[in-house]
């Protein structure tokens, strides 16, 4: 039955337990614009008027409503039963994502509460559940507040310049899991490549007596290494050597399957399935370095909206294909700009070897309380992530999104990014953090990159004359619009200083395609900002002009291309919004391996 639900797949690659249940598909549903829902009871059983097919926002065409207008409040009910042996123990209630406050009930008892629109949550619904059919009821507040993290999602719901259509509840897979009461809550895994060892520490529901963790390390059939160690608390920490480390990269894209047991003498009490890829990062002479070896990024701009499905891809197949796309056009890595993937995407860029920026979604305005609001979200972003080999690094905030005073050195703001950065270097010590990408940098990043919209290599050698004599970086972040005049944004925030980090252009090129005759109507911000063209072999000569210029700075030690796809207005992607190509592939690829050596 499982085949025939929307996004069928299971939901977490990286820690998989066997008996499961999808909930996606025929949900009902309803828009309580005036608040009315909890007054009426709507939380104790009651029908509701509309059908919506989960996981797919209602502002998108695969929900069935396709309504884009803006309802702050809406509530999800269906009803479901499960298998009498799932009784015996504990049943969690996943929910990968939900924008953005969510309050859930079971068979009419208040369950649980989540803030945080990007991130999964998940509650025990054992003590609730009855014999027979089991009601869930939700309901969701998506306020158009420029303080909550929404990313590309328009406040007016209106898409216009950078911004789309607003995502609205259930937007990613939400599904049932039988679990024991002593059991694996999750695990943290760190490759330490040069020493051939692979660090597991696993943590707990509860704290054990007695009980044994065992591991097993797989390549292929073969296991390549294991162990067993004793559990007394609620986590514990193994080291496995793997002999002959293969390492991860994107042009060998190696994993390792990895089988965590947990034991009470003999008697298995719980089981899960992951795995690793070993691989190092370190910046060492203004350089990236991938597995000790100097590695030149070659990236893409990748906000993964699709046209029928907004935030939510169709299908598995579409998330896999979007990875293939990004390779087959020569890139070797992906900024995935202000959203939190779908894990399956990961779980795709480790199989078939992609590199990827953690980028979270940023909110429009600032106060103390969204500060808070935001490091929550951030926070399990990071560890719902940690164990991806594909993530290299993080990025916290994109363009002082929401801190629009911080290149002043407004305290407050300043503060809250080098507060920011701590944490995430606290969770995860081994990759890079970029502490606000593209300008107004604190003194804490560990990546400089810079947004650069100069439309062409003579320009932009032009802009970094003094740089490639031997001076500083320019002193402004930006480009030049279409009509010639130079726009940009401090680099540096208050009195933050350039401390010798490795530099990128982390948005270069976003040339707009499309007729000429539509060029003087269209010449709003969003146009004016990129450079536009109006032949795909023109976009082709465009692109190959800049990526010379981009070649000819020493300096540099990556890019990012704007972008991998259209997405409504926003017409500056290699892929069309429906995924064609505007270029073939192997030209885009064949420059990345003249100018940059990529294969």
């Amino acid at each position: 039955m499982q085949a025939l639900l929307p996004r069928p797949e299971y939901p977490r690659p990286q820690f998989v337990r066997r008996d499961w249940q999808n909930l996606n598909g025929d949900w009902e549903f309803a828009f309580d614009d005036a608040d009315e829902g909890l007054g009426a009871g709507w939380n104790n059983g009651r029908p509701l008027p509309q059908r919506i097919t989960v996981p797919f926002a209602y502002q998108t065409e695969l929900s069935g409503i396709d309504d884009q207008s803006i309802h702050e409040i809406v509530w999800y009910a269906r009803d479901f039963e499960i298998p009498a042996t799932w009784r015996e123990g504990d049943l969690l209630l996943h929910f990968g994502a939900v924008d953005y406050r969510t309050t859930v009930w079971m068979n009419g008892q208040e369950v649980g509460h989540n803030r945080g629109g990007h991130v999964p949550f998940s509650f025990n619904i054992a003590p609730y559940i009855k014999e027979g059919t089991n009601r869930l009821t939700l309901r969701v507040e998506d306020r158009q507040d420029p303080t909550q993290p929404r990313g590309k999602q328009a406040s007016s719901g209106i898409p216009r310049h950078c911004d789309y259509f607003c995502t609205t509840g259930i937007w990613q897979t939400v599904w049932l899991e039988p679990v024991p009461q002593m059991r694996i809550q999750s695990l943290t895994i760190t490759p330490h490549l040069k020493e051939g060892e692979l660090e597991v520490r696993v943590f707990l529901h509860a704290p054990a007596q007695s009980r044994r963790i065992r591991i097993e390390v797989r390549d292929g059939d073969d296991i390549v290494a294991h162990a067993d160690k004793s559990i007394s608390s609620a986590s514990v920490r193994l080291t496995l050597t793997i002999p002959d480390a293969k390492a991860w990269s994107p042009s060998s894209p190696h994993l390792y399957d990895l089988r965590v047991s947990l034991l009470q003498d003999t008697q298995l009490l719980d089981e899960v399935e992951s795995y690793a890829g070993m691989r190092s990062i370190t910046l060492q002479n203004k350089q990236f370095l991938l597995n000790e070896k100097p590695t030149y990024l070659a990236m893409v701009l990748d906000q993964g909206y699709w046209p029928d499905g907004g935030m939510t891809a169709p299908s598995d197949e579409a998330l896999r294909a979007d990875v293939e796309w990004t390779k087959r056009f020569g890139f070797n890595g992906a900024r995935k700009h202000q959203k939190v993937e779908d894990p399956r995407y990961l779980y795709w860029c480790d199989k078939l070897g992609l590199l990827v920026w953690d980028e979270m979604a940023n909110a429009r305005a600032w106060s103390p309380e969204s500060e808070e609001w935001f490091l929550d979200e951030w926070e399990r972003v990071v560890r719902r992530d940690l164990n991806h080999p594909c993530v290299v690094t993080w990025v916290p905030v994109n363009e002082s999104m929401g801190l629009s005073d911080l290149r002043t050195g407004h305290a407050g703001q300043y503060s809250f990014i080098e507060r920011v950065v701590a944490l995430t270097r606290r969770l995860d010590p081994e990759r890079p953090v970029i502490d606000n990408d593209g300008w107004e940098h604190t003194d804490v990043t560990d990546i400089f990159t810079v947004h650069d919209y100069t439309p062409n290599s003579e320009k932009l050698l032009m802009r970094y004359n003094e740089t490639l004599r031997g001076g500083p970086l320019p002193r402004i972040s930006g480009g030049e619009s279409t009509e010639g005049e130079a726009w940009g944004v401090p680099l540096l925030a208050g009195k933050a200083q350039y401390h010798e980090q490795p530099v990128m252009l982390t948005e270069v090129g976003g040339y707009m395609m499309f007729p000429p005759a539509d060029c003087e109507e269209e010449r709003d911000t969003l146009y004016s900002m990129y450079a536009g063209c109006a032949t795909p072999q023109e976009l082709l000569e465009k692109y190959e002009d800049l990526m010379r210029g981009v070649a000819k700075l020493p300096f540099v030690s990556g890019f990012c291309t704007t972008q991998l796809s259209d997405i409504e207005q926003e017409v500056n992607g290699l892929l069309s919004y429906d995924r064609r190509p505007k270029i073939a592939p192997e030209q885009i690829a064949q420059i990345h391996r003249e100018l940059f050596g990529i294969e």
